[in-house]
């Protein structure tokens, strides 16, 4: 196998022949590139050819699942991907468009070992990519994804034979089934479900009927176009859109899902957005009294509220903060036995006896009807206002290029822990606590916290605040985070601000 070209050329004859890949796409825990600005179809047969020796090094049994998001570009990915592995000997179980929870279910469906979904997540029309993983529910980690991109930028696949191509059917209905069970609602339950044409749109509407729910449909139609918004429950343009149904219609709440469906966000009957990890606390809460004396994973961009909640103290959970991204919080779930992993984009790790451990969006969207079929005289906006009231920002990205954000990130660190060293204030408290886990999570001395970090995904920063004082508190906490990070001069504007 040849070394990939670094850049990538369209519109040449190479462009046809020869595997381009941007060494960036190359992220944490999963792939993302630009096609085809950033990698072209031999490149994706050459991570094909790198993933199955990736493999087979291993000693992992060569057998794997494929799926595909419903874009417009991803069928033709999965085929030069699938091209690769089975160049390097790889049987491959190709289990047609999917979510990526269903491609993860299919693991275990199918009793094969590894998974690659083809799909670009939430990320804009435009992005492609690779969720892979080989020690089911786990997905690759740094280390992994770091041995990946050195076999395919080093040119280091090894063709062998063995490879097969198998198309499955039926994967889809077997994933619904057991989403569904034998559970049907015993309350009346009227829930808008959005999914903003993406993928979920072939699972979802059918997933509510079949538990009893009454649908108020939302942009459910097939579009690889995504002619409304794009599928992201994290951004407030599709929160706004689903809370605007909610009033429209009266429902008794919207659920709202990405573009691959791992992902659940929530607004309540009143139209209030929930941000996801109030919603985990909410089920935590639920879960809870199942469950009491169990271990709950949040990320660091989450509420507070898994350590501090009382109800939760009362049940005797434990909370352990841990690193933003589905594969970390997918393996510290595992490493602690965790019962449960909330992430703030809405990645919720249920394991077992709820779910096997992976960020399904629609297991999420079952257990919301089943939480509100367990407090029959309760409707969302109830179970909200019982939590301890605290005010916190959406998720907020300002650009930083892919290249630069680790050295810009471990600059602003760096300052932000000398301040808490030096005892200067944030919105004039005391900096308690710098957790450098994942960025750094300044909390302060009244539990109010700011957080940095970068995205794993895409080229930008990720910034989150939170105060149980105030709304003026919170702006000044941003405000005060903001100045650290404007000492940068290339990070560059935020998707949304508050």
């Amino acid at each position: 196998m040849t070394r990939p070209a670094a850049t990538v050329t369209p519109n040449t004859w190479e462009f046809l022949r020869d595997p381009m890949i941007a060494p960036t796409g190359f992220r944490e825990y999963d792939a993302r590139w630009k096609y085809p600005d950033e990698i072209n179809l031999p490149g994706m047969t050459a991570l094909g050819l790198g993933l199955g020796t990736q493999m087979q090094k291993r000693g992992i049994r060569p057998e794997i699942a494929v799926g595909n998001d419903y874009r417009d570009y991803s069928l033709s990915i999965k085929n030069a991907l699938i091209l690769g592995l089975m160049q390097a000997g790889i049987q491959v179980r190709d289990i047609g468009p999917a979510l990526s929870p269903m491609a993860y279910f299919s693991q275990f469906h199918l009793d094969v070992p590894a998974v690659a979904m083809v799909t670009a997540s939430h990320n804009p029309n435009g992005w492609t990519g690779v969720k892979m993983g080989f020690d089911r529910p786990l997905t690759h980690g740094p280390d992994e994804m770091a041995e990946l991109r050195d076999i395919v930028l080093g040119g280091l696949g090894e063709p062998r034979p063995g490879g097969s191509y198998e198309f499955v059917d039926g994967v889809r209905e077997a994933y619904l089934d057991d989403l569904v069970g034998d559970f049907r609602m015993s309350r009346p339950l009227k829930v808008v479900c959005a999914t903003g044409n993406g993928t979920a749109s072939a699972f979802a509407p059918e997933l509510f009927e079949r538990l009893g729910v009454e649908v108020v449909p939302s942009h459910n139609r097939l579009d690889y176009t995504f002619p409304n918004y794009n599928p992201n429950p994290e951004a407030m343009e599709m929160l706004h859109d689903m809370a605007d149904t909610v009033k429209a219609s009266g429902a008794d709440f919207a659920l709202g899902f990405d573009g691959d469906g791992d992902r659940c966000g929530v607004v309540d009957d009143e139209g209030e957005e929930i941000f996801a990890d109030k919603v985990g606390v909410i089920m935590a809460r639920d879960l809870a009294r199942l469950h009491p004396g169990a271990t709950i994973v949040a990320d660091v961009k989450s509420t507070g509220l898994f350590a501090s909640d009382p109800e939760l103290r009362k049940h005797d959970i434990t909370a352990d903060y841990w690193k933003t991204g589905h594969s970390h919080m997918k393996r510290r779930v595992k490493e602690l036995g965790a019962l449960a992993g909330f992430e703030k984009s809405g990645h919720y790790f249920l394991a077992e006896p709820i779910g096997r451990g992976y960020d399904c969006g629609m297991r999420v969207a079952v257990e919301i009807c089943k939480l509100m079929d367990r407090n029959p005289g309760k409707s969302m906006s109830d179970l909200r206002k019982a939590l301890p009231q605290t005010f916190s920002t959406p998720t907020m990205s300002p650009f930083c290029s892919d290249t630069e954000k680790y050295a810009v990130l471990e600059r602003i660190v760096s300052r932000l822990t000398d301040m808490a060293d030096a005892g200067t204030p944030i919105a004039g408290r005391k900096i308690d606590t710098v957790v450098t886990v994942n960025g750094a999570r300044l909390i302060l001395d009244n539990g109010a916290w700011g957080l940095v970090r970068a995205s794993s995904n895409t080229p930008n920063l990720v910034v989150v605040c939170e105060s149980p004082e105030s709304e003026a508190e919170l702006r000044a906490i941003f405000a005060d985070l903001d100045a650290v990070i404007r000492t940068e001069p290339s990070v560059g504007e935020y998707d949304q601000t508050i």
